[in-house]
C-alpha cells in the first residue's frame, strides 16, 4: 500500500498507525508492517540512526523492526508513526568543510590504521559465514560505513562494540536484497565484491550500480568472464546487474584473469570458498587486500596456498559456519600519506607501523630523490602474518627522480600512492614525469596542485609534469572526486602560507578516519566546519 506521510486530518492517531489498521493493508505480519515503516522512513529520507535516536533505540533495532524481526502493537506502531512525521526530524544533508592554516611543521609519532581496502573485502566476504564474525581495529570512515549500511539493510546484524574497537556481523538465514538500501550500495564501488559471495547464497539477485571515487571507466568485464566458471550470469540492464547462477560441472577450475586486480582477485576468492573443490587462480593480485582476505579464509577453514604470489590455489569447503576473530593489517596508502605530510611540510616525525613489504618500492625511489629516513626492526602486525616497521622521516633536500615515477602491480610501486609522488616531486629541484597508465582521469584532478603554487604540465590524460621546489600558498578549493588527489591538496595546503579552505571533503572520509584531528595532533591547524 502507498501513502503519503503528513498531518494527520483531525484523528488523533497518526496517519501512519490509522493507514496499518485500514482494510486495504492486506498483510499485517511483521514483515508486512516493517516494509511500510521502512518504506515511510526512506520518503522522508530519515537514517536508521535519526530514527533510532528518537525512539532511543539503536540503529539495529530499527532496522530488525523493518525486516519483521520485531512484533509491534499499536501503541508502539503509533509511536515510530509519530516518529516518522516528526517535523523536527530532517534528513542528513550538511557539508564538511576543512579550514588549514599553513605553513606548518609536523612533530612526534603516529599510528597507521588499519587498511580501507582490505576492511571492505572482509566485510563482503563475512556473507559466506554463518557464525559470528568479529574484526578487529576496522577503521570508522564512510566507505566501510556505506558497505555497513548495505549489510545492516539486507539483514546482517552488526554492533560495534562499546569503544568502536570491534565489529561484530552475523549473517542471517535468508538475506532481503529487496531491502537493499540502494543510495548507500550506488555510493561504493565496493558493491560489486558482493558477487562472489551471494551466488552461492541466492539462485538470482540484483545489484545496483557501483559508485565511488570518479576516475574514469572502470570496467566490471573481468569479474563476469570470471565468475562465469561459478555458474554465475550477469546482465546489465538500467542501473542494475541482474545476476542468475546455473548449475556447474564438478572437477577443478583454472582461472586466469583478463585483469590483474585487487577486486577481481577477491571476487574469486570469495566464490572459490565455498566451492567444494580446487579453483586455480592465475594472474592474480598479491596485493595487500588480496592478501589479508587469503588470511581471513584461511581462519574460517578454507585453504589457500601460493599467498602472496600470482598464482593462487584454492581448497573450497561446503559451508562455513565458524566463529572467527581477524584483525585487518595496516594502510600501506595511509602510511605513505602520512610520509607525505612529513616531506611536504619539512618535518621530522615517525609514522609507525607501516607494512614495509608494501612500502619497498616508495621508499626506494624516495630515496633516490634525496629523502632521508630510518626504519626500526620489523615486528608482526595483529595477524600475526604482515611485517610492520616505525618509519623516521627526515627533513631533506629533494631532487627530481632521474626516470619516470609510475605504478606497477605489487610487488611495484602501489597505484593508490603514485598521487602522493606529485606533491613530493613539487618539493624536489627539477622536473619530475609522473606517469598514471591505469586511469583516464586522475592525473588530471592532479593539476588542482597549480592553484596550491605547484608548477604542473598535463601532457595528456596520463602523464604529468611537475617542476619544484614549491612556494606553496593558500587558496579556497573545492575537493575533486577522487580520494588520493583530495588528500594531496590536503597535505600541500599544510605547507602553504595562509588559510586554505578545502571544500566538501566526504571524498576524503571515504578512506581516511578522523585524518584532520590526528594531524593536529603532530601540530598541523586544521579545523573542521559545516555550511
Amino acid at each position: 500500500m502507498a501513502f503519503t506521510l503528513g498531518p494527520d486530518p483531525g484523528a488523533g492517531r497518526p496517519a501512519l498507525a490509522r493507514a496499518l489498521e485500514s482494510p486495504l493493508v492486506t498483510s499485517k505480519t511483521s514483515t508486512g508492517i516493517g516494509r511500510l515503516i521502512r518504506d515511510a522512513r526512506m520518503q522522508r529520507g530519515l537514517t536508521h540512526a535519526q530514527v533510532a535516536d528518537a525512539l532511543d533505540l539503536e540503529p539495529t533495532d530499527v532496522r530488525e523492526i523493518e525486516t519483521g524481526g520485531t512484533s509491534l502493537d499499536l501503541d508502539q506502531i503509533a509511536r515510530i508513526a509519530s516518529v516518522l512525521q516528526d517535523p523536527s526530524l530532517a534528513p542528513v544533508g550538511r557539508t564538511m568543510h576543512l579550514r588549514i592554516k599553513g605553513p606548518t611543521t609536523l612533530r612526534g609519532s603516529i599510528d597507521v590504521r588499519s587498511s580501507k581496502n582490505a576492511a571492505v573485502a572482509l566485510l563482503c566476504a563475512s556473507l559466506l559465514n554463518k557464525g559470528r564474525t568479529v574484526l578487529e581495529g576496522v577503521a570508522r570512515i564512510e566507505e566501510v560505513n556505506r558497505i555497513l549500511e548495505v549489510l545492516s539493510s539486507i539483514g546482517v546484524k552488526v554492533t560495534w562494540s562499546p569503544d568502536k574497537s570491534e565489529l561484530e556481523l552475523v549473517r542471517p538465514e535468508m538475506l532481503d536484497l529487496a531491502a537493499m538500501d540502494v543510495a548507500a550500495a550506488r555510493r561504493t564501488r565496493s558493491i560489486i565484491m558482493f558477487l562472489g559471495p551471494l551466488l552461492h547464497l541466492l539462485p538470482e539477485f540484483q545489484l545496483p550500480y557501483a559508485g565511488g571515487c570518479n576516475l574514469g571507466t572502470r570496467t566490471v568485464t573481468p569479474h563476469l568472464q570470471a565468475l562465469q566458471l561459478f555458474g554465475l550470469d550477469v546482465k546489465a540492464t538500467e542501473g542494475w546487474y541482474q545476476a542468475a547462477v546455473r548449475e556447474t560441472d564438478d572437477g577443478v577450475r583454472h582461472i586466469t584473469l583478463t585483469e590483474r586486480g585487487d577486486t577481481v582477485t577477491e571476487n574469486v576468492l570469495m566464490a572459490a570458498a565455498l566451492f567444494p573443490g580446487t579453483t586455480v587462480i592465475r594472474n592474480a593480485s598479491p596485493n595487500y587486500m588480496v592478501q589479508d582476505l587469503c588470511f581471513f579464509l584461511e581462519a574460517v577453514g578454507v585453504t589457500v596456498e601460493g599467498i602472496g604470489s600470482t598464482t593462487l590455489t584454492v581448497t573450497g569447503v561446503e559451508e562455513i559456519a565458524t566463529d572467527v576473530r581477524f584483525a585487518p593489517s595496516e594502510d600501506p596508502i595511509e602510511a605513505m600519506s602520512l610520509i607525505t605530510a612529513a616531506v611536504v611540510t619539512k618535518s621530522e616525525m615517525t609514522v609507525r607501523r607501516a607494512p614495509i613489504e608494501f612500502l619497498e618500492i616508495e621508499l626506494a625511489i624516495l630515496g633516490d630523490m634525496g629523502l632521508r629516513y630510518d626504519l626500526s626492526e620489523e615486528y608482526p602486525a595483529h595477524n600475526g602474518r604482515t611485517r610492520l616497521v616505525d618509519i623516521t622521516v627526515h627533513p631533506s633536500a629533494l631532487h627530481a627522480a632521474q626516470d619516470k615515477i609510475h605504478p606497477m602491480p605489487f610487488p611495484g610501486l602501489n597505484i593508490d600512492n603514485l598521487p602522493f609522488f606529485a606533491v613530493i616531486a613539487a618539493e624536489a629541484e627539477g622536473r619530475t614525469l609522473i606517469h598514471d597508465w591505469v586511469y583516464e582521469n586522475r592525473a588530471i584532478h592532479l593539476l588542482e596542485l597549480g592553484k596550491l603554487g605547484a608548477t604542473t604540465q598535463l601532457l595528456d590524460p596520463h602523464r604529468l609534469v611537475v617542476e619544484g621546489p614549491t612556494s606553496w600558498r593558500s587558496q579556497e578549493l573545492v575537493c575533486p572526486p577522487a580520494l588520493r588527489p583530495a588528500v594531496c591538496l590536503l597535505l600541500a595546503s599544510m605547507a602553504a602560507r595562509g588559510v586554505t579552505v578545502l571544500r566538501d571533503v566526504y571524498v576524503i572520509n571515504r578512506g581516511y578516519e578522523d585524518l584532520a584531528n590526528r594531524l593536529n595532533k603532530l601540530g598541523a591547524d586544521i579545523q573542521v566546519f559545516y555550511d
